[in-house]
Parts: structure tokens; sequence; C-alpha cells
């Protein structure tokens, strides 16, 4: 499936900026690049499994609110590409438009759920055969969400999705496996709202409570990561050398 997005759409000031050359193969190795995207440039950071645990699939990683210090680089989106790679998923986070090397300004969600469907539809003609992954952190996980509808996706991860402090009546729950982890003493989104969102959903995600740790999982990130493991470890696609 190839995901189409109006370029034109939701542009900051730098829309007219030059695009890059769209990178026509997936690195083989810990990369930096660049694709365009709907606002001008969108700055990509990509990194690849071990040979030996290499998998047909791919992970896409949102990060937290750009105005609230958000980028591809925040420790929690680390530890969830960290946990994903290690299975032998090939990683790819981005930062949103505005933050980094990625042009424009923030834009709500809206022009943040063109970016992401940008990088799918890159993802998608470089890795076609391989499940797509989605996984998203506090403003992300609400990004994620808005783009899975229109995107093939075969495993969804929700850190600390924003319940009750964003609108997620435009929130569809994704037809695909779907992990949410949320920690217990939050203290940027509210776990009681997070956990009656969950309760509403007419298809249930498998929901991780975790105790003693808040919005960024402090002192809790290696818990994180195993239980981002143990999450989706069944749904895990196919050995590419079994």
């Amino acid at each position: 499936m190839t995901t189409r997005y109006d370029a034109d759409s939701h542009c900051g000031s730098s829309g007219a900026m030059s695009q890059p050359t769209l990178p026509s193969a997936f690195p083989d190795h810990a990369s930096d690049l660049s694709i365009p995207g709907p606002a001008g440039v969108l700055e990509l950071a990509v990194d690849v499994p071990e040979p030996q645990l290499e998998r047909a699939g791919t992970v896409i990683l949102c990060h937290p609110h750009p105005l609230h210090g958000g980028t591809m680089h925040n420790k929690v989106v680390t530890m969830a590409e960290r946990s994903l790679r290690e299975l032998g998923l090939h990683t790819v986070r981005f930062n949103f438009r505005g933050v980094g090397g990625s042009a424009g300004s923030f834009d709500d969600g809206r022009g943040e759920t063109l970016d992401l469907l940008a990088t799918a539809e890159w993802v998608q003609n470089v890795r076609p055969n391989d499940a797509l992954w989605l996984c998203g952190f506090s403003f992300g996980a609400y990004v994620a969400l808005l783009g899975a509808r229109h995107l093939p996706i075969r495993q969804m991860i929700s850190l600390a999705p924003p319940a009750g402090r964003w609108d997620f009546s435009a929130v569809l729950a994704p037809d695909c496996p779907w992990l949410v982890i949320q920690g217990e003493d939050d203290d940027v989104v509210d776990p009681s709202a997070v956990y009656a969102w969950v309760e509403s959903m007419p298809q249930k995600p498998h929901l991780v409570r975790m105790p003693d740790t808040g919005h960024f999982f402090h002192r809790r990130l290696m818990d994180l990561r195993g239980a981002i493991k143990n999450g989706v470890r069944a749904q895990l696609p196919p050995l590419l050398n079994p």
C-alpha cells in the first residue's frame, strides 16, 4: 500500500525549501538521513538489527510534544527503539516538522500526522515486504493513532498516550494487536483518564500499568524495555535468515 499526502497541506514558512533526494534504499547500518516531507525536509534516524536477529518488519517511532522539548532523541523513544531493534526490527525515528533538521512549524497534530504518513510512504517503498509497526510516546502516541487509520499497521505500541489532554474523539482503535503502557504515577497524563479511554475502546488493547513511575518512566526505563518486548513478542514477523 502506498500512502499519498498533499504536499501543500499544513506547510510552514519553510515549505518552499528545496527538497532532499529521496533515498532509494533502506541503509544497512545506523544512519541519519533526510526525505521530502509535506512541509519540506524531514530528518530521520534509521537503525538495523544484528543480522542473525533481522526480521521482516520495520517500526516507525513518534516522539513527544515538540513545544515541550520532544525530539526523536527523547530517552523513552530511544529506549523503545532499542527494545524493538533487539527483537529484530528495523527502526525509523523522525523529527516532526519544526524540530531539529525538519522544516516547518508545529501544527497541533494535523501536520505531524502528514509527516508520519510521508515517513511511512518512504518505508513502504524501500521495504515493501516488511510488516509495518508504529510506536508513539505521549503526543507521538496520539499522532501514531491518527496516522494508523491510513496505514496497514500490524502492531501498535502506545506509551503514555495523552488521553484527557488531547481530543481523542477522532482516534479509532487500530485494526491490529495494540499494546498500551502507562505509568501509574504519571504527572503529565492522568492515568485514570487513560484507563477509562482504554475501557471505552470496542477493541481493547493489552494494557500494562507500570507502578512507581511517572510520565517519562524515570527509574523504570529498563522495565519499560522488558514490557515492550514481552508485549509484542507473539506478533513478531518472521526471521529473514532462519
